[in-house]
């Protein structure tokens, strides 16, 4: 379409472009009768010369521009464009020498130009590095001077305080002698105002009108002083001015001498010192080191960081963590925000309270030779005690019940060549395993005790256990060797089925006969003790902080808690404070083991103690510490550590312990109260009891102590339903009286044996009795009949056995059991009968039960119970 046509089809000027283009219009119909004409436009590419494209295809395909080149074109003495028939390009024509030259003219000149550019920029640079280096410098010039005169401005700001402070003290004086010259109304000096309008009338006073210069103000103040008594005469020759109009509480009030008083001029003094404190303070962050504990509240630890509560909440909040002033936080989370806020921390815990409590050795320290601690073991009645008192020359066995000992015991021997021997006694019986095991964790020597009558015995190998486990040589004394046919190669052959080989046999065991009732060869033990012991070199460093273990602890009622200590190291001494356990207390008196009081004890020496604040636990390690905060700090965290050991044992926070409790729910159990003359005993008695526990029975100790029973005691076992047990204990008259008018029952036993059987039988009797099934015989039903007042009877025939009546008997339906119960009559025809035998026919009728069918067999039993024992329940 040509372009006149174009301007005839009414669609305006023609499109601008910058190529050569053919244009055309196309008319396009819309609905509701519209339509519109649009400029089309078709491109044109203009072929270029020596191109091998055809015309059509430039037309059809726009030209591609040329690819453009980053590096500058080397000098060329051809131009060339396209390539002949060969492939090889066409040379249009050279570059003259001229153009050469112009050439290589421009190149240099551009390079010239780069390379002062360059220069140019490095000087740039220089001057602004110059010039930035000159910046700082006199930035930190102007600082250093603000910095000086914030300090001389400080300076005279002080010095100007002190001069007005001064100036203010000495008016207030003149101005309390003139009060006390011209006494006013009421005894009160007299002021008058002042008319002048130079400054703020307070009171008759003039002020500056220049509140921010405090020696403007007193130097009106001085003024005023100098004018005061001229006012004065001129006010006195005034009249008195009428009150005028209604009179109110508030002109009644009004004090026309009111003036600015000297606590207001203080206080705006030291509100404007503390703004400019403020305002000229480091800006800077004060950094802390933070102690932090186990467990902390928030409110604490802001406390610790010199800051708010609420703050600290506020950065807890961006951490995600909702918390309030009193919750509590663990030691990491409080790192985490303390080192966040920027401070240090210092990580405590409460057991750091025991950091130290037992000074480490002196390596340097002179070390003396200690007594050798020998514990005495072995089965009961097998003569340890006997042996005990054959070298102490004592008779130890009479004052111990039931013949057996039931304590340990601690004493000091001299042996023949006058060196001392610390011996500790054990009891036999199975129920002192602990103790027994306390004494060989303690001691250098053990005695193993074997009579010859009676050989190796359950505790006697018990015993050589304990040895063993602890790591001490050991020393065989084979006792009763004067009794008649005993064979002391005996025990030395059972000795080794339990890996002991003594000396006489080839082994390394020393082994020694003796007689405790003869006091035969006594000398020859002593001698093997030494002996043991040299090889040992036992040494002690008695200078340095005592320790060592309870042996023992009672409550005396006279004395207290008593307790049995064996010094390890150092020197205890009468007035020092330890540390025992949870208890603790400041050393009263040192006993010994003959019951005289001594001042101090030494290494390797049994002693007791009186003044501690309760009854420690045996085996407990005491420690002596410089002052009763300390040993106060100690006792505390032990005894809280013990109470939550036992509160975590009783409640049911996991899967397992809920399981663990369900299943208790389910045993009956025998509440006990126990009270003992010792702790071991007593640890001793609850031991044993424990382990008569099975799947139905058990022994449940309420409360134990040492001591005699009290009131309380009797009180708790009243409300628990329990007996109160007191081994070698009695009850006071208080606790008598109270058992009396509650019905508790009170038990007294000086034998564990008794006690053990008693509680053994008791638990016996608690468990349910065993229920034996014993089959009697079957019966066929043959007929049923309908009886009235009676109801169904069934006609049976006995096929297998026989039957009685009052036995249990079982319905049986296609060999499946649909009802059990009691028979209550058995007939004979018309007789009742008690039994019959296998092969006869009867009727017989159940108690309560109706449902009988022709076919039904009849299974007729009887049920024995039989009483258990604890040891028939596994």
């Amino acid at each position: 379409m040509s372009d006149d046509s174009q301007e005839k089809s009414g669609s305006g000027r023609r499109p601008l472009t910058l190529r050569k283009t053919e244009t055309g219009a196309v008319k396009q119909s819309f609905p509701h009768g519209r339509t519109k004409t649009v400029v089309v436009e078709k491109k044109r590419r203009v072929r270029a010369p020596g191109d091998g494209t055809p015309a059509a295809a430039a037309d059809a395909a726009p030209a591609k521009p040329a690819r453009k080149t980053a590096a500058p074109a080397k000098p060329k003495t051809t131009r060339t464009a396209g390539t002949d028939a060969s492939g090889k390009p066409k040379v249009l024509r050279q570059l003259s020498e001229q153009e050469q030259k112009a050439r290589a003219a421009v190149l240099a000149r551009a390079k010239k130009e780069a390379e002062e550019k360059a220069k140019r920029e490095a000087a740039e640079r220089e001057e602004r590095e110059r010039r930035a280096a000159e910046e700082k410098a006199r930035l930190e010039e102007a600082r250093k001077k603000a910095e000086e005169d914030e300090q001389k401005r400080k300076a005279e700001s002080e010095a100007r305080e002190k001069a007005e402070a001064a100036a203010r003290q000495a008016l207030e004086k003149e101005e309390l002698e003139r009060k006390a010259k011209q006494p006013g109304k009421g005894g009160k000096p007299q002021r008058e105002d002042d008319d002048s309008d130079d400054g703020d009338n307070r009171g008759g006073k003039k002020f500056s009108a220049d509140e921010d210069n405090p020696l403007s103000a007193l130097g009106g103040r001085i003024k005023q002083k100098r004018n005061f008594g001229a006012t004065n005469e001129s006010k006195a020759k005034e009249p008195p001015k009428r009150r005028t109009g209604r009179l109110t509480i508030a002109k009644a009030l009004e004090d026309d001498e009111r003036q600015r008083s000297l606590a207001s001029v203080k206080r705006a003094r030291e509100k404007e010192k503390a703004n400019r404190a403020k305002r000229g303070q480091n800006s800077e962050k004060q950094t802390r080191e933070v102690t932090i504990p186990d467990l902390i509240t928030v409110q604490e630890l802001a406390q610790r960081m010199a800051m708010r509560s609420t703050d600290l909440i506020r950065e807890l909040m961006k951490q995600g963590q909702m918390v309030q002033a009193n919750a509590t936080l663990d030691a990491d989370t409080a790192q985490l925000i303390v080192e966040d806020l920027g401070h240090s921390v210092k990580r405590v815990s409460e057991s750091d309270v025991e950091d130290g409590l037992i000074a480490e050795a002196n390596p340097d320290a002179e070390r003396v030779s200690r007594p050798p601690v020998v514990t005495i073991m072995g089965h009961v009645d097998h003569g340890k005690t006997s042996l005990l008192d054959a070298l102490r020359q004592t008779n130890v066995v009479e004052g111990e019940a039931g013949g057996i000992t039931q304590h340990i015991g601690a004493y000091q021997v001299k042996a023949p060549d006058g060196k001392l021997i610390s011996f500790l006694d054990t009891p036999g019986h199975a129920a002192f395993t602990s103790m027994r095991a306390r004494g060989a964790n303690v001691t250098d020597i053990v005695i193993i005790v074997v009579a010859a009558d009676d050989g190796v015995m359950p505790q006697t190998i018990e015993s050589i256990n304990h040895a063993k486990a602890a790591g001490v040589p050991m020393i065989i004394a084979i006792n009763k060797i004067d009794k008649p046919n005993v064979d002391p190669n005996r025990v030395k052959t059972e000795l080794l089925q339990y890996e002991v080989q003594v000396e006489s046999m080839g082994g390394e065991v020393q082994d020694i006969e003796v007689s405790a009732l003869k006091r035969m060869n006594l000398d020859g033990l002593l001698e093997a003790i030494q002996l043991q012991a040299e090889l040992l070199e036992l040494t002690a460093d008695a200078d340095r902080q005592p320790y060592g273990t309870v042996v023992e602890a009672q409550l005396d009622k006279g004395r207290g808690s008593v307790s049995t200590l064996l010094v390890q190291e150092g020197t205890l001494k009468r007035g020092d404070i330890v540390v025992v356990g949870a208890e603790w207390g400041k050393v009263r008196a040192l006993i010994d083991d003959q019951g005289h009081q001594v001042k101090e004890a030494g290494p390797s020496k049994p002693i007791e103690i009186l003044g501690l604040n309760g009854v420690p636990e045996p085996g407990d390690q005491f420690a002596v510490v410089e002052h009763e905060a300390r040993a106060r700090e100690v006792a505390e965290y032990r005894a809280r550590k013990k109470r939550e050991k036992a509160n975590a044992a009783t409640s049911g926070t996991s899967l397992e312990q809920m399981m663990a409790q369900l299943q208790d729910a389910e045993i009956k159990d025998l509440p006990i109260v126990l009270k003992g003359d010792v702790q071991g005993s007593v640890e001793a008695i609850v031991g044993s009891l424990q382990k008569m526990a099975n799947k139905e029975v058990r022994v449940r100790v309420l409360h134990t102590g040492v001591g005699a029973i009290s009131e309380s005691d009797v009180i708790l076992a009243e409300a628990s339903k329990a007996p109160v047990i007191g081994f070698n204990v009695r009850a006071n008259k208080q606790a008598r009286e109270e058992a009396e008018r509650s019905g508790v029952e009170i038990r007294y036993y000086s034998v564990i044996y008794d006690l053990i059987d008693d509680i053994k039988g008791t638990l016996t009797g608690m468990l349910d009795p065993e229920l034996r099934e014993t089959f009697l015989g079957n019966a066929e039903i043959l007929e049923v009949f309908n009886v009235s007042k009676v109801g169904k009877v069934a006609g049976c025939r006995v096929t297998d056995g026989q039957v009685k009546r009052g036995s249990k008997v079982r319905l049986l339906r296609d060999n499946v059991v649909i009802h059990e119960g009691e028979l209550s009559q058995l007939k004979r025809f018309k007789d009742d009968v008690n039994e019959v035998p296998a092969g006869q026919e009867c009727g017989m009728s159940f108690a309560n039960y109706d449902d009988l069918k022709v076919g039904d067999v009849i299974e007729c039993f009887d049920v024995e119970r039989v009483e258990r024992t604890l040891e028939s329940v596994a």
